[in-house]
């Protein structure tokens, strides 16, 4: 099929229905599976549409259907940490070619994100996945969205919304405990922008687990930047007040591989004399460490599969509201455990 000026167009479906000698209604029957078009013009119609390379409009026959089978994830998550395993999960939870979806970045803007939300809404997605950047509540895309939304990793402020989270306490409690259970007495603690809430509430499980085995630890919490060089700074800080630290628990994983540098340039061996463990289990980190960084893993792809199942049902017409916390899981490798 060609345009007047020679340049090939897409098939359509007037196309199809010509060629087999039948109304445009009755080819999109035949296409779509309707038992009133007899199996011969089924057939017919079929073979013609293969032999054009017939691509349906899927969007058409969506809004027709109701559905486009279309998601939208919105995220603030700069670095992908968070959405991209997120994304992995919910694609597994929704099948491979039944449900598309669409990515956008808000750069923690909230004009940005209002931007990107008008656009997915005027793709007709079905739905969306909001991801944010902390695990701090955010606000709620309110009731006039007129798709269902399902909030990951941070909740939404609203308790009618469906939201999805990590369980930071337990985390931090799992990475104690993982420690405790090697024989390890003097903890400290190098987290992050002690803001956050997720700082704050892996110090809480951290102190409950110290607590319950009847260990103090090793100084308070030292807060300070989710990056590598406050891991350095902060571990240095640490030895110089007591050089009897025997493991680290690090806020993040970029804090820990910070930590792992400083203490090799000290001359500390890990796990030997210092065991270190992380949390996010996050691959760009974990892969370049040295030795191989122990992480709590937040399962950020069993998030995404269960916001993606909320969501679903939320299409549905089910009625769904309110927080669910995925349970994390430590991983162990050789920077607490050895070779």
């Amino acid at each position: 099929m060609t345009t007047t000026d020679g340049r090939p167009r897409p098939v359509t479906l007037r196309d199809v229905a010509q060629l087999a000698g039948v109304s445009v209604a009755t080819a999109s029957k035949a296409l779509n599976g309707k038992a009133e078009v007899h199996p011969d013009t089924r057939r017919r119609v079929q073979e013609i549409a293969d032999r054009l390379s017939f691509t349906p409009n899927s969007l058409a026959r969506a809004i027709t259907a109701g559905q486009t089978g279309t998601v939208g994830l919105l995220t603030h998550d700069l670095e992908g940490r968070f959405s991209l395993p997120i994304l992995m999960g919910a694609e597994d939870a929704f099948g491979a070619g039944s449900t598309s979806v669409f990515l956008c970045d808000a750069r923690g803007d909230a004009i940005r994100e209002q931007h990107h939300l008008r656009a997915l809404l005027g793709r007709r997605v079905d739905g969306l996945i909001v991801v944010g950047s902390t695990t701090d509540p955010r606000p709620s895309l309110g009731t006039d969205v007129p798709v269902p939304a399902v909030y990951a990793y941070a909740p939404s402020v609203d308790p009618r919304d469906a939201s999805v989270v990590p369980d930071n306490v337990t985390a931090g409690r799992l990475a104690a405990e993982h420690l405790l259970a090697l024989g390890r007495r003097r903890i400290a603690h190098v987290s992050g922008d002690a803001t956050y809430a997720a700082a704050q509430d892996r110090a809480t499980g951290v102190a409950q687990a110290l607590a319950d085995a009847g260990v103090e630890p090793v100084g308070p919490v030292r807060y300070g930047s989710w990056s590598e060089a406050w891991g350095r700074a902060g571990v240095t800080a640490v030895l110089d007040a007591d050089p009897a630290v025997d493991a680290v628990v690090c806020g993040s994983d970029q804090i820990a591989r910070g930590v792992l540098d400083a203490l090799r340039e000290r001359g500390v061996r890990v796990p030997a004399d210092v065991a270190v463990i992380g949390f996010d289990n996050w691959q760009p980190m974990i892969a370049g460490s040295r030795p191989a960084l122990t992480s709590v893993d937040m399962n950020f792809e069993t998030m995404g599969r269960r916001a993606a199942t909320r969501l679903s049902a939320l299409v549905a017409g089910q009625q769904d509201a309110g927080v669910e916390t995925i349970e994390p899981r430590v991983v162990v490798r050789a920077s607490t455990a050895g070779d």
